[in-house]
């Protein structure tokens, strides 16, 4: 179980401290949502390129905590080339994986599923889903509605 946290923090400290597609609004953005969890003041604004159902491009602006950051940069990783019906089903089975505390059959989700370490730290729930809610939003372009995870 070690070696699974050492994982998770390793994971989690890269993308803190390099996290990809971060303070980029990609040019022909078409589709954007804010974001903001008003227990610890994370917000962040998801960028999207959606082009014929795919999402080409993605970027993120804002602040948050390491592990917010870092699951928004692995999202953005994790999207680019998606149709938009694939980044639906990867939402939900990363928000299944952090709501559901890992249990039952472990959904396929790549790399992603070192997310799971969040449940080691019941309180950062929130914090890693603030993303995906955010770009659940934007990718229904509700971006005149602030996203929030309370």
């Amino acid at each position: 179980m070690s070696d699974l946290r050492d994982l998770y923090e390793e994971v989690i400290l890269d993308h803190n401290r390099s996290p990809r597609n971060f303070q980029k609004k990609p040019q022909g953005a078409n589709r954007h949502a804010y974001g903001f969890n008003p227990l610890c003041g994370d917000e962040f604004t998801v960028h999207l390129v959606v082009e014929d159902g795919i999402v080409k491009d993605v970027g993120f602006e804002g602040a948050g905590c390491a592990i917010s950051t870092a699951s928004a940069s692995m999202m953005t990783q994790a999207i680019k080339g998606k149709t938009e019906e694939e980044v639906h089903a990867l939402f939900r089975k990363v928000h299944d994986l952090l709501i559901h505390d890992g249990h039952g059959e472990p959904p396929d989700i790549g790399k992603l599923r070192v997310l799971a370490g969040v449940h080691a730290y019941p309180n950062r729930v929130k914090c890693a889903t603030l993303a995906w809610h955010t770009l659940n939003a934007a990718l229904e372009n509700t971006q005149h509605e602030t996203v929030t995870t309370e």
